[in-house]
């Protein structure tokens, strides 16, 4: 410290801060192209701005081996442009190592084709569209198990808008379904119309309300619901096409509708004081022709003939992370149906 100054002279602090950063530095480039620590320390000694660095002239600005660096990394960096387009996690990096690619070292991860799944959205909001946290966590879930996901909306108005700070209608609001579930898709989101099974593996709903208020009448008709047009033509098409489908809450009611005879689980079929509430829709999935399966929230119920994969999600009053469990092991049956 200069007692005159009040400050420390570069000569004090810049060989303490160049040898740490250097050495920080080396480490994160070697990891990256591959090439030895040893090696980059010997380029950077060799740089004829070293001794600069080093205190030769204290008072001039400090320059940076960047002439020294390139010469040992540049041969390496091409390496890695040409492996980084190879497929799958065989790449040979020097000093004859098999590693994951340099691009996904770049990004934490491993590049791999993955399950297209359309993911079908009803609004935003537990009340009048789509329960936010299971359409998360599937999301999370499918991100996890390497999915391609595009996510959809029927084009057409809610049923009604709910207050969700009160749990009741607001009166004379309208919203979109496609204009509403865009905030949970991140603006990414294309008409339900447009779905086709042919380019997708699989199709899962989220529940909310919104699967029986926008998706169908169930919430106003129950066993005599009829459901969206679209959302019927997509049910049967990924059925015909013996690709998975995964429902979720009171979503699987679309399902019992839809596809006769079909195995689904809401839970289970009575109230246990109020851990339940829903319990009542069991007899409604009777009522449908389905079969109904008791299952507890963490689990999904698999019916193997027509490839419905369902959980019972916030059916349960329980603890978030129940939920989120079992929402992972539907998403990971709907991905093992779709053979990913």
């Amino acid at each position: 410290m200069d007692a005159s100054s009040g400050s420390s002279s570069p000569s004090a602090i810049r060989p303490s801060r160049y040898c740490v950063n250097t050495r920080r530095f080396c480490a994160g480039v070697a990891t990256l192209v591959g090439a030895s620590k040893s090696a980059l320390s010997r380029a950077l000694c060799a740089d004829a701005a070293l001794p600069t660095i080093l205190g030769a002239d204290p008072e001039g600005p400090p320059r940076r081996p960047y002439a020294a660096v390139r010469t040992v990394v540049s041969p390496c960096l091409a390496t890695a442009s040409v492996l980084a387009q190879l497929p799958g996690r065989l790449r040979l990096l020097p000093p004859g190592r098999w590693a994951i690619s340099p691009r996904a070292a770049l990004h934490g991860s491993t590049p791999r084709s993955g399950a297209r799944v359309a993911l079908v959205l009803s609004g935003c909001g537990v009340y009048d569209g789509t329960e936010i946290h299971e359409a998360s966590a599937i999301l999370v879930h499918l991100s996890r198990g390497g999915a391609d996901v595009q996510i959809f909306a029927p084009n057409a108005p809610q049923m009604h808008v709910i207050d969700h700070t009160k749990g009741q209608p607001s009166e004379g609001e309208t919203r979109n379904v496609l204009t509403e579930s865009a905030r949970i898709a991140r603006g990414k989101i294309t008409d339900l119309a447009k779905l086709r099974a042919a380019d997708h593996d699989a199709a899962i709903f989220p529940g909310g309300f919104g699967a029986a208020k926008n998706l169908s009448t169930f919430a106003v008709d129950g066993k005599d619901c009829k459901v969206n047009s679209d959302v019927e033509r997509v049910l049967k098409e990924f059925h015909g096409a013996g690709k998975p489908i995964g429902l979720c809450c009171i979503a699987p009611v679309l399902a019992a509708r839809v596809l006769r005879g079909v195995e689904v689980t809401v839970g289970h079929e009575q109230e246990e004081g109020g851990k339940w509430p829903y319990a009542g829709t069991a007899e409604a999935i009777k009522a449908l022709g389905a079969r109904h399966c008791v299952k507890d929230v963490t689990e999904a119920h698999v019916d193997q003939k027509n490839k419905v994969v369902t959980t019972p999600a916030f059916m349960c009053e329980t603890a978030l992370h129940h939920i989120h469990d079992g929402l992972g092991a539907m998403v990971r049956k709907v991905l093992e149906l779709a053979g990913k």
